[in-house]
């Protein structure tokens, strides 16, 4: 079974879910603290693919194929996907904060992910003959992240407590949805990730581990308050894993699977350092 007929499902479910979630007032949020808002955009349109581009110069990622590089920008581009806003709850954050930073940032990357990977494409894909068309890949976000968000908003706008109820169920399901779509990746592809791990592994591990770091410097720089730095934590941290294995695994897209496994490997690393963060951020509490 090819991989897009598990990932378009899924996404589509959390993106809905993620609208599911949104209130007319979690936009009042960047008019009313704006300085959070502002920062935590910052760190995941302009620093996190930065970042990731530093990462991508340096010895770690030497030896890693074109398409590897490719699938790397790819996340790191990606927005925050809705489950960062669990994260945010588990670790006591601000998930007001958490959903209005995940929905701004869905509706900026449509303009800047198509922007910079057409760049990274033209940089490093004419070796491996792979190219960005990127007129499909902004119909495509927009038919997969923009809809089911602006129906999910409306649903919950005129029946906020059907809306309740069904976002309580996506919630549950979002995590092993995506377990599941790692696990089948994985068995597709075993032969090619267990060779690739541990290069593969060490970088999407130090991209997460940097851009989580920024973030709490970024906090700590502005003073922001605790749950703030919590969510900035998570938000800039944690990308849209599905979305990345979408784009390249989409037949208008890239229609190359092999892009997609720096992304199945981040979607692993990224859910054991987070959970690893949240489990500290318990500790912490219970000891203070």
């Amino acid at each position: 079974m090819s991989t897009i007929f598990i990932v378009l499902p899924i996404l589509t479910l959390l993106m809905f879910d993620l609208g599911l979630a949104l209130k007319p007032a979690d936009f009042k949020l960047i008019a009313e603290r704006p300085k959070p808002v502002i920062i935590g955009l910052v760190g995941q349109i302009i620093l996190l693919p930065l970042i990731a581009w530093a990462i991508i110069l340096s010895p770690l990622t030497a030896n890693l194929s074109p398409l590897f590089i490719i699938g790397i920008m790819l996340v790191a581009c990606s927005p925050g996907g809705s489950s960062s806003n669990v994260f945010s709850m588990l670790a006591k954050g601000d998930v007001a904060l958490s959903v209005t930073l995940t929905a701004c940032s869905s509706i900026i990357t449509l303009f800047t992910l198509p922007l910079i990977m057409a760049w990274v494409t033209q940089s490093v894909g004419e070796a491996v003959d792979i190219h960005l068309p990127i007129g499909k890949l902004l119909v495509q976000n927009i038919v997969l992240m923009v809809v089911p968000i602006s129906i999910g908003f409306v649903v919950n706008l005129f029946k906020p407590v059907a809306a309740e109820k069904i976002h309580n169920v996506l919630k549950r399901i979002a995590m092993p949805a995506l377990v599941l779509l790692v696990t089948i990746f994985f068995f597709q592809h075993k032969q090619t990730i267990v060779e690739q791990f541990g290069s593969l592994g060490l970088t999407m591990s130090v991209l997460i581990l940097a851009t989580t770091f920024c973030g709490a410097l970024m906090a700590w720089i502005f003073r922001l308050t605790t749950k703030e730095r919590r969510t900035l934590v998570i938000e800039i941290g944690m990308q849209n894993a599905a979305q990345a294995i979408t784009i390249a695994c989409s037949p208008l897209i890239f229609n190359n699977e092999v892009i997609a496994i720096p992304a199945i490997i981040y979607a692993l690393m990224m859910n054991l350092i987070l959970l690893a963060y949240v489990g500290m951020t318990k500790i912490r509490k219970s000891t203070n």
